[in-house]
Formats: C-alpha cells, structure tokens, sequence
C-alpha cells in the first residue's frame, strides 16, 4: 500500500496526517506502528486521520498512537488535525468543529500558524492523595481532559531536569490506582505565578513526549486547584514551546472548568508517500 502523508507537529509532538475522507485506507494496527517508528518508517508520536462522520455531515478525527491503538483525544494531535484538515478545503477557513471520541471540538486557527481548540468538558477529578510506586511516593491528583491525565508537583526546577520520567512515568502509567486501563502521567514544577513548566509520559506512546495537549490541560487545571493562579496560564512543555491554557473556573463540587481553551502551533513539516 502507497499512503501520501503529511508530517506534522504540536509543540514538537510529531504526527502522521492521513486523508481518509473517502475511506480509501483501512490500516492496521502493525501498519500504523510501522509508519510511526522512527527507523524503520516516518517517525511519529501517532497517526491522525480525516474522515467524515458516519451520517456524512461533519468531519471526524481518528487518532492512533504510535503502538498503533486508538485513543480518544490528543491535544497538540487536535491543533495539527484542524490545521491540516483547512488545507484539503477548497475556500480559506478560519474555523472548524469536528468530532473524536472524546466529543465536539472547536478550533480557531490564527495567521501566526497557532491553532485555539475549545477542549471537550474535563472530568473525573481526584484530588491530590499520597501515591505509593517503585520505592517512591508522590503527591498525585488526576483528571480526564478526554484522556486520562495523573498529575504530580515538583519542588525544584533542577530535580524536574533530572527527573527519570520514562522510569517514574511508567511507573504511574501501570499502578493500580488507575487500573484497568492506566494513565498519562505529568511532572509540574512552578516557574512563576501562572507558568508552569511540565514533562509527560503518555500512555500508548510508552515514552516521554515533547508535549502533550492533553496534559498541558490538565496540568494547569490540577495546578491552578493547587495554587488558586487565574486564568490563562502559560505551560512550557519539554520541546521548549508554550502553550496557553484559558478556563472558567468554579468554586463546584466537583470543580467545574468549562469552557477550557488550549491554544499553540500547529507546524506542518512536508508531505510525502510510504509503501506499508
């Protein structure tokens, strides 16, 4: 199979781009992973593609990680999805919505290449509660921001620097307090008032990432709990970007966040073609 791509990036969370909207490619799960490697195909966090809805009315997205499963949402995935699929418009589009498993998503795309998504509602939150693992305990809340999101805090810049967060990320991935089906898992530490700065280990990939949407989110709802800091707040992922985070707080029981806006570049790389 010759499949024509686009590789892209959020933030340096990188992906494969595929044009489904005529179902011509029905790829699997080996396929997917083999395009993802990064010796032996493209080299990508995941695989996104564009499809329409079963009905025929509204675009969808189809988001694969780079074990080639199938998750329900991925942030910077959701900004790079809405970019590329502008481009396959036929007019100039300045906005769109498009479904994924994690619900409606709405994204803006500005002139400077960075793209607004208003994220689906977060839930499940649990707050911060002593997490025992691999000989180390931690402060760890969690949150679902469309996919499961454990977030811990730490003290000092250079010990988040230093951080083992494939070891550590594992770790929490696989404990059983977010058994059956595990968790991401992001290490906080506080640059400033309202600037945080995060590592993350994602689940599916099964490795740290440059960045993460989802737990770029999460991360600064769980921070912003823990601190009371207003919104925007601004998040310095691994590759170096920031990204924005802007919400509506509540003082709800549960917390209530919406609407949560999740804004940053959507760069495209190159297009080409891979024989699977």
């Amino acid at each position: 199979m010759r499949l024509p791509f686009t590789k892209m990036n959020g933030a340096g969370n990188d992906f494969v781009m595929v044009d489904n909207r005529r179902q011509q490619f029905s790829l699997t799960q080996e396929q997917i992973a083999r395009a993802c490697d990064r010796h032996y195909g493209i080299g990508a966090d995941g695989l996104l593609a564009v499809e329409f809805t079963q009905d025929g009315t509204s675009l969808r997205m189809r988001y694969y990680n780079s074990d080639g499963g199938e998750a329900e949402m991925c942030g910077n995935g959701a900004r790079c999805f809405a970019r590329f699929a502008a481009t396959l418009s036929l007019f100039p589009v300045s906005s769109l919505s498009f479904e994924t498993m994690a619900g409606t998503i709405h994204a803006e795309l500005f002139p400077d290449g960075s793209v607004e998504l208003q994220m689906s509602e977060p839930h499940s939150y649990r707050p911060l509660q002593a997490t025992f693992y691999g000989g180390s305990s931690r402060q760890i809340a969690s949150i679902n921001t469309g996919v499961p999101h454990a977030v811990a805090f730490i003290e000092d810049y250079e010990d988040l620097s230093d951080l083992a967060v494939p070891e550590e990320g594992c770790d929490i991935r696989y404990h059983e307090r977010f058994a059956p089906n595990g968790t991401n898992a992001n290490f906080v530490f506080e640059e400033k008032p309202g600037t945080i700065a995060i590592r993350t280990y994602e689940r599916g990939v099964e490795a740290e990432t440059l960045a993460c949407g989802t737990g770029v989110v999460a991360s600064a709802l769980i921070y912003h709990l823990r601190s009371g800091a207003p919104s925007p707040i601004s998040v310095r992922v691994r590759g170096g970007d920031t990204l924005t985070v802007r919400f509506s707080a509540s003082t709800a029981t549960p917390p209530s966040f919406a609407p949560v806006f999740l804004r940053g570049p959507a760069d495209i790389v190159f297009t080409a073609e891979i024989d699977l």
